[in-house]
């Protein structure tokens, strides 16, 4: 039997499976990777409901991180929910002391889809002084660092709040790969656009309209993006074979928790 590849997820728990490190595993299993899973915030939420979010202490995520790299081969990583860009650097930079060769998928969780808001609970900055200068360049550095960055039409809005969105997808797309999710689009709702560093942009459009919103479909999709790269897909590819999982878990079901085929 062929050897699966492990791929790391850096999320927060979801205790009702639909969203954070529980569905990613989920994904990474039924797309044949095996999931390994970092806990960075414990929830008290279910798919319709968010109570509360209790934040893992930096020196566990670490430590988590290195007894699984020291154990494991893991060259693709997911990250979800973080408490702060202040950790999230902190995090990204022991990723890659780990191994600097590791591609990171970073899905920007700014809002749960039972409407908690992370932003306002630190997810930019607990410092409520800081600059939106100091807030952009500790976002340039960590966008620098990674291999792909995937935000909805809300998140990217509050990525450079100074900017318009046209402007952002420019000055994000200069630093790293992003996919535009889109899932809150007023036009062409549910096209995702993936614009390279190198220039070049993709449109990938939706193969269903038989599909009903789900509790943690950017999650999915972000860790379904992650398989399909450490199985070796280009990041065109991966990210329309990614798209294409999230669709049929979206389409499994009526309610807001969807099943994983294995």
């Amino acid at each position: 039997m062929e050897k699966r590849p492990y791929i790391l997820t850096i999320a927060g728990f979801d205790p009702s499976g639909g969203a954070g490190i529980t569905a990613d595993v989920k994904t990474m299993e039924a797309l044949k990777g095996y999931g390994l899973a970092v806990c960075t915030a414990n929830t008290v939420q279910t798919d319709i409901l968010f109570d509360a979010c209790f934040w893992t202490d930096i020196e566990v995520i670490k430590n988590q991180i290195k007894i699984l790299f020291d154990r494991f081969e893991i060259n693709f990583v997911k990250i979800g929910i973080i408490q702060n860009l202040e950790v999230l650097a902190e995090v990204i930079d022991f990723v890659l002391v780990k191994n600097n060769n590791v591609k990171i998928v970073l899905d920007p969780v700014l809002n749960a889809s039972s409407d908690f808001d992370f932003q306002k609970s630190g997810i930019i900055s607990e410092d409520t002084s800081m600059d939106s200068e100091k807030l952009n360049h500790q976002l340039d550095e960590i966008l620098k660092k990674i291999y792909l960055l995937t935000p909805n039409y809300q998140e990217i809005e509050k990525l450079y709040m100074d900017k318009t969105i046209a402007d952002t997808i420019s000055h994000i797309k200069s630093k790293t790969n992003l996919l535009l999710k889109g899932g809150h689009r007023t036009d062409c709702r549910g096209v995702d656009v993936l614009f390279t560093k190198e220039g070049k942009k993709f449109e990938i459009n939706p193969e269903t309209s038989k599909i009903t919103e789900k509790h943690g479909s950017g999650c999915i999709l972000s860790s379904a993006i992650t398989v399909q790269l450490a199985m070796g897909f280009s990041l065109p590819k991966a990210c329309l074979r990614g798209k294409l999982y999230t669709e049929k878990v979206l389409s499994s079901t009526t309610d807001l928790l969807g099943y994983h085929n294995i």
